[in-house]
């Protein structure tokens, strides 16, 4: 799989791919690259936002920029999936994850301050993603968490096995997590549930299971 992160600050990523799962796959199940708006863009002295239209705090992401840089990279070639990363965007959940790691190529769009020209999310991509109902002052971080998650789901990203629990649990329960213990079995009166220590598999899925959604039936009940 081939991921490309447009971005103003390529070199916020450094540490993302010092980290696994991700260093673990690049160079084998992933390639990616971080690509800087301002090698390309077609104004001067390297500017690629501008104030918007009608006034307003802030500054845009202008379309003509994202529009050389993605000409410069893939010609008249874009990939299946061109993603701007906005809290406009569909929410991002395992489903999403699932459905981009699948892809053979996908490209994030990120921004600084306040985002994009509308018509770069309207003609230039082909999805808008949300990583929360909050505003933060880039795309940085929404792309670094889209990259943690496919790379959680590649081949030799995680031991075996425990990726496919996480989109079992995905899958049944709105990938709510159920609770994790480890040693010691006791610390301070505090026992790890009996069941976990059981060696019974069937009765640890099917508890696994309820407790993930008890933890669903509750967080429903706090939104």
């Amino acid at each position: 799989m081939r991921l490309d992160v447009f971005t103003q600050i390529p070199h916020a990523f450094g540490w993302l791919t010092e980290q696994r799962p991700l260093a673990t796959v690049l160079g084998g199940e992933l390639e990616l690259r971080l690509v800087n708006y301002r090698d390309t863009t077609p104004l001067r002295a390297g500017q690629v936002d501008d104030s918007p239209y009608g006034g307003g705090a802030g500054m845009v992401l202008r379309v003509d920029v994202v529009a050389a840089a993605l000409e410069a990279l893939y010609g008249d070639d874009p990939p299946a999936r061109v993603v701007a990363l906005t809290p406009q965007g569909r929410q991002l959940d395992q489903a999403l994850v699932e459905e981009l790691a699948a892809e053979p190529a996908v490209t994030l769009l990120s921004s600084r301050f306040e985002g994009f020209d509308e018509r770069i999310v309207e003609h230039l991509c082909t999805d808008a993603i949300s990583v929360g109902p909050y505003v933060l002052s880039g795309g940085e971080l929404p792309a670094m968490l889209v990259i943690d998650a496919i790379a959680r789901r590649l081949p030799g990203a995680l031991s075996e096995g425990s990726g496919e629990s996480e989109s079992f649990s995905a899958d049944l329960d709105g990938g709510i997590e159920y609770p994790h213990f480890t040693r010691p079995a006791e610390f301070r009166g505090w026992a790890v549930p009996d069941v976990l220590l059981s060696g019974d598999h069937g009765r640890i899925d099917t508890w696994r299971h309820d407790q993930s959604r008890a933890r669903t039936a509750r967080l429903a009940l706090l939104s």
